[in-house]
């Protein structure tokens, strides 16, 4: 299978449980990030804001996850789910942590200005 060309066609080729799972995750990512643009980046979607990408997030059969490549957020706070190197994962048919998910993607946003400015 070729890899999607935009964020619709790779929603679109999702089970409904999955495309509606993600959903919930890519409108919470979106709306912390409202002047970012949405691409494909390695296959799954992304937010790139200012040139850089901030976060992927892409649908699993169990689970959702976000890739925000970020130490922005403790331990602590991810304490609950199930996480890798860079990766987030939020099982599917619970509820989505918003605050946590807007956290991180701000987070991204303010090491991106930064780094922008540097």
């Amino acid at each position: 299978m070729s890899a999607p060309k935009d964020v619709h066609a790779y929603l679109a080729a999702l089970p409904k449980d999955r495309r509606v799972a993600l959903g919930k995750l890519r409108k919470t990512v979106k709306s912390a990030a409202p002047r970012s643009e949405e691409v494909i980046s390695y296959g799954i979607p992304a937010l790139r804001y200012q040139g850089r990408v901030l976060v992927w997030f892409a649908a699993w059969k169990n689970h959702c996850s976000l890739y925000p490549l970020s130490g922005a957020v403790k331990k602590a706070e991810l304490k609950g789910y199930k996480t890798a190197k860079g990766t987030i994962r939020f099982p599917n048919g619970e509820p989505l942590p918003v605050a946590l998910v807007k956290k991180l993607v701000k987070a991204r946003i303010k090491e991106n200005e930064k780094r922008q400015a540097s």
